[in-house]
């Protein structure tokens, strides 16, 4: 683990002395004793591994004296494909989770505001877009999935590995595409691609046997699952970002009660925040570790580096304006298209329109 890596653990795992510092700790009478089953999100990248996993076994049991007992497991590592968390959390099986907004995006078009394909061209452009709709998208999860919210975050950029040469992405015609939500159908059907919806854990084998010919994933996620040993060009354009979100099922959210309810969404806010820290770093060096530069967690592998040039960024730009915006506005309706255009609209200067 780096030092940057290991100083963000150590600023979650610090928090909650820190929270309990100032308000006091929980004491047995205010908060009763639970067990929470919880799923993290995917287990192979270092943002579950390295601040989910230790926020939920460690700090959370300390932060209410050792009465709150939490069972942690990605969902992958549940043999679930991560469309399943925010259900299966709404009915109880599981007390909280996380996962990405992208996979329900289909059945609910409205998750898909803060990050669709092609919009935000940097974290921070996400994040003013992610802080924009949240009142939005909270008031959804609370009436149509009956969940609290508890925080947002994103991976890094999302971006293409291509087992054959690729010098642009109008060279994307005719390829089949592991894609994770509707606006990345939208947006490489833009290009004339297919895109498949497929596991995250099977998609190194399927671009080795031909099934694919590229996919979609966080450039550094992608590189932790080894992706560079199936593909052989990488595009650093970042597509979108993953944004996720974690949930908690609405009868254990009551049972912590004002005071416990305070303690953990404080705890959350400072796990969001080094979140979207620990992206932003791992967003520089994740196209790095791919194609042979700077590399702090492992061996560089030998992709070929597909730039982003002011061409690509116009083609991007495109696809966003002439598909993904109009389609996704098709299914969200009116009123979404209103309160994204009064909210995400406004503050990236650009707005929505059912044609």
């Amino acid at each position: 683990m780096s030092c940057k890596v290991a100083t963000a653990v150590a600023g979650v795992l610090l928090s909650a002395s820190a929270t309990l510092g100032v308000v006091g700790q929980v004491s047995a009478s205010e908060v009763p004793e639970m067990n929470l089953a919880v799923a993290g999100n995917l287990g192979i990248t270092t943002q579950s591994a390295q601040l989910e996993r230790p926020f939920w076994t460690q700090s959370v049991p300390e932060l209410f004296d050792g009465r709150v007992n939490v069972r942690f497991r990605p969902w992958n590592e549940m043999g679930l494909d991560g469309s399943e968390v925010i259900r299966l959390v709404s009915r109880g099986t599981l007390q909280a989770g996380t996962t990405q907004l992208g996979f329900i995006a289909g059945e609910a078009p409205i998750v898909d505001g803060t990050d669709l394909a092609g919009l935000s061209p940097d974290i921070q452009t996400l994040k003013s877009a992610v802080s924009a709709f949240e009142p939005t998208l909270d008031e959804y999860f609370k009436e149509s999935q009956d969940v609290k919210v508890l925080g947002y975050w994103s991976f890094q950029g999302q971006v293409l590995f291509c087992a054959n040469k690729l010098n642009s992405l109008a060279d994307l015609e005719g390829r089949r595409i592991r894609v994770s939500g509707a606006s990345q159908t939208d947006f490489i059907e833009h290009f004339g691609a297919e895109g498949v919806s497929m596991a995250w854990g099977e998609v190194q084998q399927a671009l080795q046997m031909g099934a694919l010919d590229c996919a979609i994933t966080g450039s550094l996620g992608g590189y932790t699952g080894k992706w560079h040993e199936a593909a052989n060009y990488i595009h650093e354009l970042p597509i979108n970002w993953g944004t996720s979100v974690m949930v908690m099922n609405r009868d254990a959210w009551d049972e912590l009660g004002q005071r416990g309810q305070d303690l953990l969404q404080a705890e959350v806010d400072e796990l969001a925040e080094s979140i979207w820290e620990q992206n932003l770093r791992e967003n520089e060096y994740g196209i790095s570790c791919n194609t042979g530069g700077d590399c702090p967690v492992g061996k560089p592998a030998s992709m070929t580096l597909v730039e982003a040039t002011e061409k690509e960024l116009d083609l991007r730009r495109k696809a966003l304006e002439e598909t993904v915006l109009p389609r996704w506005a098709e299914r969200c309706g009116e009123q979404c298209v209103a309160e994204w255009n009064e909210s995400v609209g406004e503050v990236l200067d650009i707005q929505a329109k059912i044609k």
